[in-house]
């Protein structure tokens, strides 16, 4: 797979699979852990929620400011370097338990990622700028998005066998092991892109950091504080306050560029703008996997194994054991629940909340045990699925650029949001399956909401960054790449405000129905500007 590309490759592809899997490991458990009643904060779901949210929208808000100081200050390799042991930092730190631990191993993770996740992508650009390899790019990236997937994959794994028998700290830790790893694993191959790593100075009319930081990283800084303090809560809590607040100042920005841009930068800016709104609501949805589908794996799927699959999760520790107690003294806190058993109303002692919902003839006797695979395993499908759909994707639109039949970037951007949106309708059926929560339903409706909203994914994610990169003005590519990042940033953030409504809904169709809507509602908007951005395209002589 290496022989034909450069040799930096290997060496930034096993950082990026390194650097991943300590990310994913720790998003897979970071829910669970909050929301846990001893090891993590007994946060209940609107919580936790939130502020995975706006944790995940902060770690997409970053690399807009890290890719422009490697750029013009630090260089890419310095950049990843320090991103990296950041986050490494950032992810033992989160063994420790207490809240001051908590919010500053997440502060080190957000601007840790800043500086890793813009700069080693635009090394690896950078590595096939020479004759001999330019046209392997669309490959390189390609075998570059598997690493990532497959760090993805294998950390949840990882992490079930560690919380299992250790605890949630020993998880976190090695996360913060595998970014070391990628660390050094970078610096070992430095020798093989140290040529590619380049200080650009400002060029004319070009914007400078300072003047950038003025007109609009201030601005928000102020909006944010004010969100926050301000009076009562506006939208939901005082965080998601304070991001909205500092997004307004963002947007204002970006709207003053479009004004600004020469004639001919002026309708290609427009279109990207307006892909940039559009996808804010798929990321609202899609990320949705650590919250509301996280819950759904640990409260409504059928996750009990048995049988030979028992005794191998067991003693490898991808699975628990959880105990059944049955008391018929009465209770009345709210740790305890009613259940009916042969049309009888019997108190619980210490009720998992597991059994809530497993019918009374499938209860385990008093003191009787069940083996249940880890919540965090479901963090495996979405990568998993990437890795096995990506080569027939490739392959699909090969077979059409042969025939002269690709469709444009725009419109596999719009199919992409289509697509999407039939995921959820496969989560609506669950929930009918289920019964509304009355009985657990089997993995296979996760897995298959999953596999197809990850083609969704892929016709939209790295669709996206293409088309930055043929639409953007060349003086200010950096900072529209920035855009797209602070596009998936708010959708992030969004995901977590939408999570955070989950109790909220008792009929939990109702709540994937929204997501429904709300996935072909920034379809239809992208297919009304079709034929204009299209156009667009033409114009540009791109596709």
């Amino acid at each position: 797979m290496w022989k034909k590309h450069p040799k930096a490759l290997p060496f930034l592809f096993f950082s990026e699979m390194w650097e991943r899997f300590g990310y994913y490991l720790m998003i897979g458990i970071f829910t669970l852990y909050l929301k846990h009643a001893t090891q993590g904060f007994n946060m209940n779901e609107s919580e936790s929620a939130s502020l995975y949210g706006t944790f995940i929208g902060l770690v997409f808000f970053t690399p807009f400011l890290g890719g422009l100081l490697a750029d013009r200050y630090l260089g890419l390799r310095r950049s990843v370097i320090i991103g990296g042991l950041m986050m490494g930092a950032g992810y033992c730190l989160m063994a420790v338990h207490s809240v001051a631990a908590l919010y500053l191993a997440m502060t080190l993770v957000i601007l840790g990622n800043g500086f890793f996740k813009p700069n080693i992508s635009t090394l690896l650009g950078n590595v096939y700028t020479t004759p001999q390899h330019n046209h392997q790019k669309d490959e390189g990236y390609n075998i570059f998005y598997m690493g990532i997937n497959i760090g993805a994959f294998i950390c949840n794994f990882v992490a079930a066998i560690l919380y299992n028998y250790y605890g949630y700290p020993a998880a976190f830790i090695s996360a913060g092991i595998g970014m070391f790893v990628g660390v050094v694993i970078f610096i070992s191959g430095n020798k093989h892109y140290a040529g590619y790593d380049l200080i650009k100075k400002p060029k004319a009319g070009e914007m400078s950091i300072g003047r950038i930081s003025l007109i609009c990283f201030v601005p928000a800084i102020i909006a944010g504080i004010i969100g926050w303090f301000i009076p009562g809560k506006i939208f939901d809590s005082d965080a998601t306050d304070a991001f909205i607040f500092a997004c307004v100042p963002v947007a204002i920005f970006y709207m003053i560029l479009w004004l600004q841009s020469e004639p001919e930068f002026k309708r290609p800016m427009g279109a990207l703008l307006t892909i940039f709104a559009v996808v804010i609501l798929f990321w609202a949805v899609f990320k949705q996997n650590g919250t509301a589908l996280t819950t759904w794996a640990d409260n409504y799927t059928d996750r009990q194994v048995s049988g030979t699959a028992e005794t191998v999760f067991n003693k490898i520790y991808l699975s628990k054991q959880l105990e059944y107690k049955k008391d018929s003294v009465p209770m009345t806190t709210p740790q305890f629940a009613k259940v009916k058993l042969d049309g009888k109303v019997v108190n619980e002692y210490n009720y998992p909340v597991y059994f809530k919902n497993v019918p009374p003839s499938q209860l385990p006797q008093d003191g009787g045990k069940i083996s249940l695979w880890a919540t965090n395993l479901s963090q495996s499908i979405n990568p998993g699925w990437v890795i096995l759909l990506t080569p027939l994707v490739i392959a699909f639109f090969t077979w059409l650029r042969r025939k002269g039949k690709e469709p444009s970037t725009p419109t596999k951007i719009t199919l992409g949001l289509f697509i999407s949106a039939l995921s959820v309708l496969v989560m609506i059926l669950a929930v009918k399956a289920g019964g509304n929560g009355a009985e657990k339903v089997s993995v296979l409706w996760l897995i298959g909401s999953y596999g197809v909203i990850t083609i969704g994914e892929l016709l939209l994610s790295p669709m996206g960054l293409s088309i930055v990169s043929k639409l953007s003005p060349p003086r200010i590519t950096a900072l529209m790449m920035g855009g797209w990042f602070l596009s998936t940033s708010i959708g992030n953030k969004l995901s977590g405000v939408l999570a955070s409504k989950w109790d909220q809904y008792t009929n939990k169709a109702s709540y994937f129905w929204l997501n429904f809507f709300l996935l072909l509602a920034a379809a239809f908007l992208l297919l009304l500007f079709l034929k204009q951005l299209n156009k667009i395209m033409k114009e540009k002589g791109v596709n």
